[in-house]
Formats: C-alpha cells, structure tokens, sequence
C-alpha cells in the first residue's frame, strides 16, 4: 500500500492520498492520468491490467485499486 500511496503522491503531489481517498469521484484523475496511472502500475509492480480491469470499481479509492493489485499479481 505504501508504494502505491508513493506512486500516486508522485503523479498527483497536490493531493493527501490515504486508503478512502475517492479517486473517481472527487475527479482526482482524468482520462490522461488514469492511463498514467496505469502505466505506472504496470511497471512498478509487474502486472497487466488489461481493458477489462479498468472499471470505477478498481479505481473507486486507493484501497480498492490495491486490491486491484494484489488480485492481478495473484494471478501470475
């Protein structure tokens, strides 16, 4: 969780991120940021996130966007 807490801390240093942040939303990321963010995922921490994966229940806050994470990584 801290990692991802310290990734998007590095996309977005305006915004206080804890595990209920709403990152949908409070319109915490755009279209562009959600591609960057997805990016940024993917590499960091080796998993694929495919389109299927991109629905607002994997982005809806920090903690489901980790479980998002643990589930993917999972699944290698």
């Amino acid at each position: 969780m801290e990692r991802l807490i310290e990734i998007l801390q590095e996309l977005k240093p305006d915004v206080t991120f804890t595990k209920d942040t709403k990152l949908v939303e409070d319109k915490i990321f755009d279209s562009l940021g959600m591609i960057s963010l997805v990016a940024e995922l993917s590499d960091e921490f080796d998993i694929e996130i495919s389109p299927m994966d991109i629905v607002p229940e994997n982005f809806e806050t920090v903690e489901a966007l980790y479980e998002m994470i643990e589930r993917l990584a999972d699944e290698d």
